[in-house]
């Protein structure tokens, strides 16, 4: 069993309650821009970290991480971009890589938009975080944390950290 924090779009902003809210992850998962290597440092420190680089993410960050990430997670595939729509609307850059070769969850961030879908064609679970940083139009910052046991992804959860924009 696996428990996974997950954010995307901070923008190189760090909230003291990611380590508050991410202490009992046993990994943390970034789906992009995350706009600093301080940020991506803070939270390696935190635990393990998977990610991938963002539209906003310069050199140093494209040198740590890729764009695109495929890999397994116990008895789950998962697929991670940070510019991947959803489904229905998956982004051309990604949609080859959905459709050839399913992952049972596919992750993306970008949009600030907070959503969790189940695409039926592709029997895939679709996550995105909504923003965690400050940058952006969003109006209410969110994380989410969930488990992976086996091969069922459960007890999905969506943490709101206010609208503040500090």
């Amino acid at each position: 069993m696996k428990r996974i924090g997950l954010l995307s779009d901070t923008h190189g902003f760090w909230d003291d309650r990611y380590a508050k809210y991410f202490a009992e992850c046993d990994e943390i998962w970034h789906a992009g821009d995350i706009g600093t290597t301080e940020v991506a440092d803070r939270l390696a420190a935190l635990k393990p970290l998977r990610a991938v680089y963002g539209n906003i993410d310069g050199g140093d960050l494209r040198q740590m991480f890729s764009e695109k990430y495929r890999f397994r997670c116990e008895g789950v595939e998962v697929l991670m971009k940070h510019i991947g729509g959803y489904p229905g609307h998956y982004d051309p850059s990604i949609r080859r890589s959905l459709y050839e070769r399913p992952p049972q969850l596919f992750i993306s961030g970008h949009s600030h938009i907070l959503k969790v879908m189940y695409d039926d064609a592709l029997h895939c679970l679709h996550i995105n975080p909504g923003a965690a940083g400050i940058s952006g139009f969003h109006k209410v910052r969110t994380l989410v944390r969930f488990i992976i046991e086996e091969t069922e992804i459960k007890d999905l959860e969506v943490i709101e950290l206010g609208g503040e924009k500090l």
